[in-house]
């Protein structure tokens, strides 16, 4: 088996033995039900002449209530992926261990990408694990179910990996918990500063709306999550947002276009950057 390969493997292992999967799993289980008690009151919901909710209205606050949480599931899985990545190199370099495995015939590129690719796997595993239990319980409860589902799966699982890769990259100069503190803040940041760009494109302000695209080149976490946001809006409420002008540009939870091809290239490019990054960083440093 290739080095990387082992490196992958080992990290999965290590990983799972750790107690973080397993509260993730408790309280993504949890959620699910929560949620799903919640959305079955959405079709209990009655108006002024004691009528349910038709269909679409149904299907309209589902989409929403369902946007906000999405939203807190990559809020989870940007988090777990940060604390998870920044020790991945820094405590293995402050205990010895990586001396002792560098002594080897291994290349400091295999352990960087290797340990990646296990932790990205995990990500991956995760975001379609929770992100289908989620989507099985609202078309249970509501029978909606998001337009573009695989999209949604692939661009909160996108929003963790950019995560990792950042968590990752800090890992190989500073400390674990401070890599992983960094990293979260700097998605806290990238999420506001794409709301101010939101808010300069409905206001049509240039410089403002110049913040949102500076964000999403260094960061892409936040273009990735308006993509998932995109994926679980129904056609006709695309519409109406369409209809209502630019402003409505300006809602942090809606999105009137899917994200753009050059957008999605250059998040692929960005990986690779990182990734170069980081292999870079690790061999330049002294063990």
């Amino acid at each position: 088996m290739p080095p990387i390969l082992v490196i992958a493997r080992l990290t999965v292992q290590e990983a799972s033995r750790r107690r973080l999967l397993l509260a993730l799993l408790i309280l993504t289980l949890l959620v699910v039900g929560f949620s799903a008690w919640g959305f079955n009151k959405i079709t209990t919901v009655t108006n002024s002449r004691g009528e349910t909710l038709p269909p679409d209205q149904v299907a309209l606050v589902s989409s929403q209530l369902l946007i906000v949480i999405v939203f807190m599931y990559s809020g989870v899985l940007a988090l777990s992926a940060a604390v998870v990545a920044g020790p991945l190199i820094s405590s293995e370099v402050e205990s010895g261990l990586l001396l002792s495995m560098l002594a080897r015939p291994l290349r400091r590129s295999e352990v960087v990408i290797g340990k990646w690719i296990g932790l990205a796997v995990l990500v991956a595993i995760y975001a379609a694990f929770a992100g289908a239990l989620e989507l099985g319980a609202v078309d249970w409860a509501t029978g909606y179910l998001p337009p573009h589902p695989v999209e949604l799966l692939t661009f909160v699982a996108a929003e963790g990996l950019i995560l990792l890769s950042v968590g990752l990259l800090l890992s190989t100069r500073l400390p674990g918990i401070t890599a992983g503190v960094i990293a979260l803040v700097a998605w806290l940041i990238a999420w506001i500063a794409g709301v101010v760009g939101d808010i300069g494109t409905g206001l049509q302000n240039v410089a403002l709306e110049n913040v949102g695209v500076v964000s999403h080149l260094v960061l892409p976490s936040d273009g990735l999550w308006r993509g998932a946001i995109y994926a679980m809006e129904p056609d006709t409420f695309i519409a109406a947002l369409r209809a209502a002008g630019t402003f409505a540009r300006a809602n942090p939870f809606a999105q009137i276009d899917p994200p753009p091809l050059p957008f999605l290239f250059w998040v692929v490019i960005w990986f690779g950057v990182m990734l170069g990054l980081s292999v870079w960083s690790f061999r330049t440093r002294e063990i």
